[in-house]
């Protein structure tokens, strides 16, 4: 099975607080947050399910994002890069970020698929420093 995600747990931590050090983490490697929604709200609202916090940022850096579009002006479909905070048992929460390259291994751009690869060097490395 192809990794689809970097992931980090994180111990001792709340919830909020690894929302904040992801969003700072993001933001170090130029990265904004164009979209976030609160999963566990939503399933609530919409379907009266539980679960735990989950939160889902749309993270985007306008330069890679600008390269790409430029390349592919519909990989837009594929942006931005979301990231996931989401608790786990025993107090943990879990970061997820996509792995560009995996999810654009669908087009055939061997130029976006370079552009691909700096944006996963830069979202690993922002997971990887929480």
């Amino acid at each position: 099975m192809q990794n689809y995600t970097f992931d980090k747990v994180l111990e001792g931590t709340s919830f909020e607080e690894a929302l904040r050090r992801t969003r700072d983490a993001l933001a170090a490697r130029g990265f904004g947050v164009l979209t976030e929604i609160d999963v566990r709200k939503t399933m609530k609202a919409k379907l009266d399910a539980e679960i735990g916090d989950y939160t889902i940022l749309g993270a985007c850096n306008p330069k890679m994002a600008y390269e790409a579009l430029k390349l592919e002006p519909r990989v837009g479909a594929m942006l931005p890069c979301n990231v996931i905070v989401r608790t786990l048992p025993g107090g943990k929460v879990e970061v997820s970020a996509i792995d560009p390259v995996a999810s654009m291994a669908s087009i055939d751009n061997g130029e976006l698929s370079a552009v691909a690869g700096q944006v996963r060097d830069m979202l690993q490395e922002a997971v990887d420093t929480l």
